[in-house]
């Protein structure tokens, strides 16, 4: 285990106990990237990314990041037709019974509504062979996890833990993140080959022209392009509605065979730790993050 990795871990421990907020972040920062964070003089995105989880706390945003009252906001400003129906929602990882998922269909999706990544998604493709038991625990570590205590994310500080269920879009499906700044949609990135073990990012403008915003897109040949998926210019548009009013925000997409879907709205990508980012694109991206749009509701 490398030092930068001890250090995360030790924070981590120390979270709950650490109250402030400031003094948290930058001591997870100094960790994570290698360098102080001054909230006065914030210039990149994982800088910026920061000081809005200080500065923008505007009460709308728990809603934004609850993936169930998130649809609702999300069908008002674009239509209910681009929404994922919910199929049904537990309170408790108990509910979740064998009578309960005989009620389902034969597929579906079962989330938590406050949870990032995987952590609290199940994909069930056939309902015959779902061990409930897994899902059940699955479930109940993810309502136990707080993005809050450990990233300090304000928007999931308040957002009341719920499981649900929703329709099954798909096998393989293509997720689409749009990078977005108070209406202005810059790139859209897209997340091919989940499944191989090597996935593969490429960032592409509205006029789908590469962007070479990380190792694999400078590295990529003149001339290089991929298929432009069926709606993509429907897709920007809904981005950009879905993104104004906030200084940044990646408006995460799906596209079934040319029907679109919304996913979610993240604030905050690797939580603003990314050491991974380029040092010109974190500029870049930082650079087009108003924070004067922020408002501070504290």
């Amino acid at each position: 285990m490398n030092i930068k990795n001890i250090l995360v871990g030790l924070i981590s421990r120390l979270a709950p106990i650490i109250n402030s907020d400031k003094l948290f972040l930058r001591l997870r920062y100094c960790a994570e990237m290698g360098k102080k964070l001054d909230f006065d003089n914030c210039r990149t995105m994982n800088e910026k990314l920061q000081w809005l989880k200080i500065n923008n706390r505007y009460p709308e945003l728990t809603d934004c990041v609850d993936k169930i009252k998130v649809k609702k906001k999300v069908a008002e400003k674009i239509g209910a037709e681009y929404i994922v129906p919910t199929l049904k929602i537990w309170e408790t990882a108990e509910e979740l019974t064998a009578n309960e998922i005989a009620s389902l269909p034969d597929k579906f999706v079962i989330k938590t509504n406050h949870s990032g990544g995987n952590s609290g998604v199940v994909i069930c493709n056939d309902k015959s062979r779902l061990d409930i038991k897994s899902t059940r625990d699955k479930m109940r570590r993810s309502l136990h996890s707080d993005i809050y205590r450990h990233y300090r994310e304000w928007p999931y500080k308040n957002v009341e833990r719920k499981i649900f269920a929703e329709t099954y879009l798909g096998d393989n499906i293509t997720d689409y993140k749009f990078f977005c700044f108070n209406g202005y949609v810059d790139c859209v990135m897209l997340c091919l080959d989940r499944d191989s073990g090597d996935t593969k990012f490429y960032f592409f403008d509205q006029d789908w022209n590469l962007k070479r915003l990380n190792v694999r897109g400078k590295n990529a040949p003149e001339g290089f392009t991929l298929p432009k998926p069926e709606g993509m210019d429907e897709m920007f548009r809904i981005a950009g509605i879905l993104s104004e009013g906030f200084p940044y925000v990646r408006v995460d997409l799906y596209n079934v065979d040319g029907k679109i879907y919304f996913g979610e709205l993240t604030f905050y990508p690797a939580s603003g730790f990314d050491a991974n980012l380029l040092p010109e694109t974190d500029d870049y991206f930082g650079s087009l993050i108003d924070l004067e749009l922020a408002r501070n509701e504290e």
